[in-house]
């Protein structure tokens, strides 16, 4: 895969980066790197504070269990196994044809795209740090055209959820711009299925809301999707 840039910046390059000064046997390169980057956000605490809605404050908290990796390792472990929820999601959904509408179709295409290329930028950030994939079973959620397009909300908004309640939680600033690059499309896809669907995108508000890494596993394992 090739890498990822955003405006110039090779995304992919810093987060690999950044995981090599992470996992070392000494933080301090680590802490060096986002001197600059903390000092920044410290002088400018009591304004961010004011400005930051309350909800994304609230996002600053709840990050994975340790079992995810420590740290920000842990954080894109975290969004990796949803991204493997997702294109395994989709990807199957794409191999049993259920969708059938134009607009079902257009999003499917797009969405199996995107997950699986989420999957492999994290992979390849993350290389032998990230997680290995559980095993699905999706049942009756990709039964046919409506249960897929149904649980695809969900999926797509518990994305953006998540991603959001864990970006007070990353202390690398490539870290944060890898998942600003992610959660962004999580939030299109997001916006395109509750069009698709006759949910509108006046669900949320004119601010979203983070949710804790607890929250956003316990509805996962309340879907029974992962089985092993």
């Amino acid at each position: 895969m090739e890498n990822l840039k955003l405006d110039n910046v090779d995304v992919d390059g810093a987060v690999r980066e950044a995981a090599d000064a992470v996992s070392g046997d000494t933080r301090l390169s680590f802490l060096r790197k986002g001197a600059v980057a903390g000092g920044a956000a410290l002088s400018g605490g009591a304004i961010l504070s004011a400005l930051i809605p309350a909800g994304a404050m609230a996002a600053g908290k709840g990050a994975p269990p340790a079992s995810f990796g420590k740290g920000d390792i842990g954080i894109l472990n975290f969004a990796l196994t949803l991204e493997y929820l997702e294109r395994a999601f989709y990807n199957e959904a794409t191999s049993k044809g259920i969708v059938k509408s134009k607009l079902g179709k257009k999003f499917l295409t797009t969405t199996t795209r995107d997950e699986r290329a989420h999957v492999a930028f994290l992979q390849k950030g993350l290389g032998k740090a990230a997680v290995k994939q559980p095993k699905f079973d999706f049942g009756a959620a990709l039964k046919d055209e409506t249960s897929f397009l149904d649980t695809a909300y969900v999926l797509e908004n518990t994305g953006v959820h998540a991603y959001l309640g864990q970006a007070g939680n990353i202390k690398h600033p490539a870290y944060l711009l890898a998942a600003a690059s992610i959660v962004t499309i999580e939030a299109r896809h997001s916006g395109a299925i509750a069009m698709i669907t006759g949910k509108g995108i006046d669900q949320v508000g004119s601010f979203d809301t983070g949710l804790p890494a607890s929250a956003i596993l316990k509805a996962v394992a309340g879907t029974k999707f992962i089985v092993g």
